[in-house]
C-alpha cells in the first residue's frame, strides 16, 4: 500500500507539470521560438521540458527506479554525442599531397619501365607496327576485363560520341605507331629530344589552325626547343632519318589529336574515355601492321624471335609491354586530374628527364657532349614553355570567374 501511494503521488507530481507546461504553453509560443525536445525559447532562456515522458510512465515501478533513470541519462546523452561526433581522419585524408605525390611516382615509374621494355623487345622483334598492335590490344583486354567484373563501370555510347571520338582515336592511333617505329629506329633518349618540340607544333597550331593568337612570350620560350633538338640532332650517334620523321609525325599527330579532344569534351569519365579511344584506335592499327609486317611475321618473325629468346620471354615481354604502357597512360591521366596545370606542366618535363636519364643508364648509349647540351637546352625551353602558359591559362581562368 505505501510503494502503491508513492507511485500515486509520483503520477499527481507528473500530471502537475505537464498541465503546467499546458497552460503556460500559448504563452510561450507567443513570446519566444519553439526547440527540439519539447522545450521553450523565452527572450533567450530555454525551460525544459517534463523530465518524465508520458510513454515512460508504465516502467518506472517507484521514484528510485525514476532516479536510476535520471543518473544514467547523461551517459547516453554524452555516448549519443559521442556517436555524432565524426570519425578520426586517416593520415591519407589529412595529407593529400602523399596521394599525389605517390601518382607522380607510378607515372614515371611505369613510363620508365614501359621505354626500357620496349626498347629492349626491338633488339630480337624488330617489327614496330606489330608491337603497337600489342600495346592497344592488351590496354582493351583490360579495359574488357574491368567492364565485365564490375572493377570499372562502363558507360554508354552512343553515335554521337563516336562521331567526337574517331578523329580522336585516329589521331592516337596514328601518333603511337609512328612513336613506336622511332624508338625502333633511334635510341630513346633522342627519340624523346625529338618529341620535345610538341609544344612547338601545339603553338603552330593554336596560331594558324584555330585562329587563337599565341602571345610572344610563348614563341619566344620555344626558340631554345628548336635550337636544342637542332643541336642534338646534329651530332647524334644514332640519329636516322626514319627516326627523325616518324618522331615529327607523332608530334603532328598529337597536336591534333589536342585539338580533336577539345572538340570532343563529354561528360564521360577520363578511364571510359580512353577505354573507347583504344578500342577505335586498335582497329585503325590492325590493317597497316598486316599490309606491312603481315608477310615478314608469317615467314621468318615469329621463328627467329623465338630461336633467339623463347616464345614465353617473347609472349610475356610484350605483353607486359603493352600492359605498362596502357596502365602509364591510365595512371598519367588520373594524376593530370589531380593537379593544377602549372604542377602538371612541371610534372610533364620531369618525367622526360627521367625517362632520357634512366634510358641512357640502363642502355649505356653513348651521347656527344654537343648532343647533351642540345638535349638540355631543349628540356630547359619546353619547361620554361610550359610554365609559361600555364600562368596564361591561370589568368584566363581567373578573368572569366571574375
Amino acid at each position: 500500500m505505501a510503494a502503491v501511494a508513492t507511485l500515486l503521488r509520483g503520477s499527481a507530481a507528473v500530471t502537475g507539470q505537464q498541465r503546467f507546461f499546458r497552460r503556460a504553453a500559448p504563452s510561450l509560443s507567443a513570446g519566444g521560438a519553439h526547440v527540439p525536445y519539447g522545450a521553450h525559447l523565452v527572450r533567450g532562456r530555454l525551460l525544459r521540458p517534463a523530465l518524465f515522458p508520458a510513454p515512460s510512465f508504465g516502467i518506472l515501478s517507484s521514484p528510485a527506479a525514476a532516479s536510476r533513470r535520471l543518473l544514467r541519462t547523461p551517459a547516453s546523452a554524452s555516448s549519443s554525442d559521442s556517436a555524432g561526433q565524426e570519425k578520426p581522419v586517416g593520415l591519407l585524408q589529412r595529407y593529400p599531397a602523399l596521394i599525389t605525390g605517390f601518382f607522380f611516382f607510378m607515372w614515371y615509374f611505369l613510363n620508365v619501365i614501359f621505354n626500357i621494355l620496349n626498347k629492349k623487345i626491338f633488339d630480337y622483334f624488330p617489327y614496330p607496327y606489330f608491337v603497337s598492335v600489342t600495346h592497344l590490344s592488351v590496354g582493351v583486354l583490360y579495359c574488357l576485363i574491368s567492364w565485365s567484373t564490375g572493377l570499372l563501370k562502363r558507360t554508354p555510347i552512343n553515335s554521337t560520341i563516336l562521331k567526337l571520338l574517331l578523329p580522336v582515336a585516329i589521331c592516337h592511333a596514328i601518333g603511337h605507331v609512328t612513336s613506336t617505329v622511332s624508338f625502333a629506329a633511334v635510341s630513346v633518349s633522342f627519340a624523346h629530344t625529338i618529341k620535345a618540340l610538341e609544344p612547338f607544333f601545339n603553338a603552330a597550331a593554336s596560331q594558324f589552325i584555330l585562329g587563337q593568337p599565341v602571345p610572344f612570350t610563348l614563341w619566344l620560350s620555344l626558340a631554345p626547343v628548336v635550337i636544342g633538338v637542332s643541336i642534338a640532332s646534329l651530332t647524334e650517334l644514332s640519329f636516322n632519318w626514319t627516326g627523325f620523321i616518324n618522331a615529327m609525325i607523332s608530334n603532328i599527330s598529337f597536336t591534333y589529336r589536342s585539338i580533336y579532344s577539345k572538340k570532343a569534351m563529354t561528360d564521360m569519365d577520363s578511364t571510359n574515355l580512353y577505354a573507347y579511344i583504344s578500342i577505335i584506335a586498335l582497329i585503325v592499327c590492325i590493317p597497316p601492321a598486316i599490309i606491312i609486317e603481315g608477310p615478314q611475321l608469317v615467314q621468318h618473325g615469329f621463328k627467329d624471335a623465338v630461336a633467339k629468346v623463347g616464345l614465353t620471354k617473347l609472349v610475356s615481354n610484350i605483353f607486359l609491354a603493352g600492359l605498362f604502357y596502357h596502365l602509364y597512360n591510365q595512371v598519367a591521366t588520373n594524376t593530370l586530374q589531380r593537379v593544377a596545370p602549372l604542377t602538371h606542366a612541371v610534372g610533364n618535363v620531369l618525367k622526360r628527364v627521367f625517362v632520357i636519364g634512366f634510358s641512357i643508364i640502363v642502355f649505356g648509349n653513348k651521347i656527344t657532349t654537343q648532343t647533351g647540351i642540345g638535349t638540355c637546352i631543349a628540356i630547359s625551353g619546353v619547361a620554361l614553355y610550359s610554365v609559361i602558359k600555364a600562368k596564361i591559362e591561370e589568368e584566363k581562368k581567373d578573368t572569366k570567374s571574375a
